[in-house]
């Protein structure tokens, strides 16, 4: 391919800006895409085995799809992913398939995986472009263009899969399978760390490998999860020469930086050491990625929700939470609601149809529109990731911003938490419960904290949040919660065990059972002995 020259590359990006922002401004055109959107998909689907088996027909009518086809779980699309990844053809997309996004996600969940077709590298490259391009949008200009861009993504070595020859395919990170697959016009304008670089695994090598490549350069935008960022700035902030000091913080280093996108995990646990470590003046881009597909982007001020994608290729449907039973999805098909059906304030389980070949998938996320025109809406956790001891029913949202508001307050910094429910029975025989939070805080704060504290305060903002909890804590079949303050590196440590360590996992905030705090309580109960 031709090299771009850089003057016409800068006019193409302000082109394409300027499409944005009219696209933006088109509030009900999110309607009309989805229904283009599903006549499209179906019309694919209805030509492989799999689909045409479950009622899928060209040219239905959504009331049929609906009534025909029953919402789906990963388990029960796995024996039909499986034919795909040994190389059988028109399964559950036209054609064969050579990318499997094997998911990482939060840990502790199962591990999936994704087929990624061509047309599905074609979704992911048209909404990351069109998220970055809903920035340059909201901030007027296009100069995030002139420098390069850091992602700080899974690696791009795949695994050959065996049992597909003679056919080629491949499994890996789906943010390798993406960066493998990237324009040529990325690649030579903006992509770092490089082809090299992105091979390796996330390691100490890597880390130092990728401070001395990019502390030179004219960085505009990092992209990555929050921790992940912060131990990237760490180390390029302790990079300077000998007797230079530290470097006060990205921006110090890279003059231009002026963006850093992030999604995958709220960002308000870290949102302060952030910007501490980043710059005064660096704009914080929110996306909402998943590995079936990307779903929105932040198009104004933070606060408002995200824009939901409805052109790049997804069908999206919703259950309301009230309805949903994972246990009896085949049942639900008539409670699942289109864009059209929805409401604010409301939460819904996500459903998604896709060019990969998945159509009705329920992908395990909880989602609440804050606008409808145009449709916004934000993460506000698992379908399985909730506290439900004893009827409370709180979620991961919940959680996050109450312990979030309780450090802001105090001055403390989160490094990681997680909460789990535990159990007893009282001398009448009344199921009581109550929550236990495992909690690393950054130390040197000046307010030392305390699990007892730290208890209360999150009590009174938990009962702030949450009616449910608060009417058990009332009625004392919810006990008030137990904090459990640990030493620095317990979570590093219960993620390496997990081979669950790099810049692509997310530790789950909370969980329904006591596998992952009980095996915290392993960890510093070794660190006490």
């Amino acid at each position: 391919m031709t090299a771009w020259p850089k003057s016409f590359y800068a006019f193409g990006a302000n082109l394409l800006t300027a499409g944005a922002e009219w696209r933006l401004r088109q509030k009900r055109r999110a309607l009309g895409a989805q229904k283009r959107t599903f006549a499209a998909l179906t019309g694919r689907l209805a030509t492989t085995a799999f689909w045409r088996d479950a009622g899928i027909v060209a040219d239905m009518s959504y009331d049929r799809f609906q009534a025909q086809v029953a919402p789906r779980d990963y388990a029960q699309l796995e024996p039909a992913i499986a034919r795909m990844r040994r190389g059988e053809a028109n399964v559950l997309w036209p054609g064969r398939c050579a990318f499997f996004a094997v998911t990482a996600g939060t840990t502790g969940g199962p591990v999936k995986s994704l087929p990624v077709t061509e047309e599905m590298l074609g979704h992911f490259r048209r909404a990351g472009r069109d998220s970055l391009l809903y920035y340059t949008v909201r901030v007027k200009h296009a100069a995030v263009f002139r420098g390069r861009h850091l992602y700080l993504g899974g690696s791009t070595a795949l695994t050959p899969l065996a049992d597909a020859q003679p056919h080629e395919a491949y499994a890996g990170d789906l943010s390798g399978i993406t960066m493998l697959n990237l324009p040529a016009w990325v690649e030579q304008h903006l992509y770092e760390p490089g082809a090299a670089l992105a091979r390796l695994a996330d390691s100490p090598e890597k880390l130092a490998a990728l401070v001395a490549r990019t502390r030179s350069l004219d960085i505009t935008l990092l992209a990555g999860l929050p921790h992940w960022a912060l131990l990237v700035a760490a180390a390029l902030r302790e990079s300077a020469g000998p007797g230079q000091g530290r470097i006060a913080d990205l921006q110090a280093l890279w003059p231009n930086f002026e963006c850093f996108i992030h999604g995958g995990a709220p960002i308000g646990p870290f949102q302060d050491e952030l910007r501490a470590a980043l710059g005064p003046t660096v704009k914080f881009h929110e996306v909402y990625p998943a590995s079936e597909g990307f779903i929105a982007a932040q198009d104004v001020e933070p606060g408002s929700g995200l824009r939901l994608m409805a052109d790049v290729g997804l069908f999206y449907e919703f259950i309301p939470m009230a309805d949903f039973d994972a246990s009896r999805l085949e049942q639900l098909g008539r409670k699942v609601l289109p864009l059209d059906g929805v409401k604010t304030g409301v939460d819904y389980a996500l459903l998604l149809t896709t060019p990969a070949g998945l159509a009705r998938h329920v992908i395990g996320d909880v989602v609440r529109f804050t606008s409808l025109e145009p449709p916004r809406l934000i993460y506000v956790g698992r379908t399985q990731l909730k506290l439900n001891a004893v009827g409370e029913n709180v979620i991961e949202k919940e959680l996050t911003d109450a312990l979030v508001g309780v450090c802001r307050r105090n001055g403390w910094s989160i490094v990681n938490f997680h909460v789990a429910p535990i159990f007893a029975h009282s001398p009448t025989g009344q199921n009581r419960g109550r929550h236990e939070w495992w909690v690393e805080l950054r130390p040197g704060t000046i307010i030392t904290p305390t699990g007892a504290n730290l208890a209360v305060e999150l009590d009174l903002a938990l009962q702030k949040l949450n009616d449910g909890y608060t009417a058990r804590r009332k009625t004392g079949s919810l006990e008030a919660p137990a904090v459990r303050l640990v030493m620095p590196g317990v979570f590093e440590h219960w993620l390496r065990f997990r081979h669950k360590w790099g810049g692509h996992y997310t530790m789950p905030r909370c969980s329904a059972d006591r596998l992952i705090a009980d095996e915290l309580a392993q960890i510093t109960s070794f660190a006490r002995d």
